[in-house]
């Protein structure tokens, strides 16, 4: 079969994506994500009187910890489905690709599988994060001074 023949046969078959209703989608879910980062740094704060800092800490572990939690019971990937971006890109899309990672490469040993391959995909964005916070830094150190 042509190549050509090929790549029309398979945009023909292909669903449609709804870019607008995808992109309103994930920014109502990441809205609702944020909501609850800050209800949850309202209920460390004020009824837990914690430190702002220190809560900030807190919100941030309790939210990794329900993301990691439903991607081993099975409900993050479906979730995702639906919300697209809206899960992906705040901290829980992070330690969904953590835990998906763990779980896909446990089987083949602690340090051959695990340890080799948890952060395949998290390390990207870690990569990208610092050398992004370093270039940041250096723009920030000319634009603003030394100190």
């Amino acid at each position: 079969m042509e190549k050509k023949l090929y790549e029309k046969i398979v945009m023909n078959h292909k669903p449609k994506e709804h870019r607008i209703k995808n992109a309103f989608v994930a920014f109502i879910i990441g809205g609702i994500v944020g909501l609850i980062g800050q209800g949850l740094l309202d209920l460390y704060t004020y009824y837990l009187n914690i430190s702002t800092n220190d809560a900030a800490v807190f919100m941030i572990i309790t939210l990794i910890f329900i993301a990691s939690l439903f991607t081993a019971l099975g409900f993050f990937d479906k979730m995702v489905n639906f919300a697209r971006c809206g899960l992906i890109i705040p901290i829980t899309g992070f330690a969904h690709s953590l835990t998906s990672a763990a779980i896909e490469f446990k089987r083949e040993g602690y340090v051959t599988g695990l340890g080799a391959n948890i952060f395949k995909l998290a390390g990207t964005v870690i990569l990208y994060g610092i050398v992004s916070a370093y270039i940041f830094g250096i723009i920030r150190y000319f634009i603003m001074g030394g100190a």
